[in-house]
């Protein structure tokens, strides 16, 4: 049986990789391993969703399905002024995280975490690069879980490619939450916002 990215203890032989990355004004490191997702670089969706964050986000941030600490490293790295927790099933992914929020001088919640099974409380922000072969069911799911975990005003900023099923994604996220958008669209993915409007 292969391995995904999503399993939660890894097996395949270890094959770490360090690399570096510019952004938000700064160079930012990097190390990764087999077993976890994008191990060679980070993630053009990934960074194309950070790119795509309000220039005042505030206050604590969800990163769901964080693998080794992309999008969390590169978050505090254009705003050092949030609080981020990053939950991840993958146990090797959740370790790199952590040193790789060390690495570059930052600071961050791990969450060991099958989805939002282990996650309480609530955010002002939840962002994903959602799992998409773990099925439309899986990602539905963790579509809905975040809406629970969202303060009132809060917002989900999640990334899927167009021919991954972005444009029915979308419609469902517009029935759960009434407000959800296209926000940056660049090489076929598709950045979503989606806000929280329950009182």
């Amino acid at each position: 049986m292969p391995e995904h990215y999503y399993t939660s203890t890894p097996t395949s032989a270890h094959e770490v990789r360090s690399f570096r990355a510019v952004f938000a004004g700064r160079v930012l490191a990097f190390d990764t391993d087999a077993g976890v997702f994008s191990k060679q670089h980070v993630d053009p969706g990934s960074k194309l969703l950070c790119g795509a964050l309000p220039d005042d986000l505030s206050g604590d941030v969800l990163d769901m399905g964080c693998g080794w600490g992309a999008m969390t490293v590169l978050t505090l790295a254009a705003h050092p002024q949030v609080r981020v927790t990053m939950a991840d099933i993958n146990e090797r992914a959740l370790a790199l995280a952590q040193e790789n929020v060390a690495a570059n001088g930052m600071q961050a919640v791990a969450l060991l975490s099958d989805g939002f099974a282990a996650v309480t409380g609530e955010f002002d922000a939840v962002m994903t690069n959602p799992p998409i072969r773990a099925g439309k069911a899986v990602i539905y799911r963790m579509f809905e879980d975040a809406k629970a975990h969202l303060r009132a005003g809060g917002a989900l900023y999640l990334v899927i490619r167009k021919q991954q099923g972005a444009p029915s994604a979308l419609k469902f996220l517009k029935e759960l939450y009434g407000i959800a958008e296209v926000i940056e669209r660049d090489g076929g993915y598709w950045v979503i916002r989606c806000v929280n409007g329950d009182a």
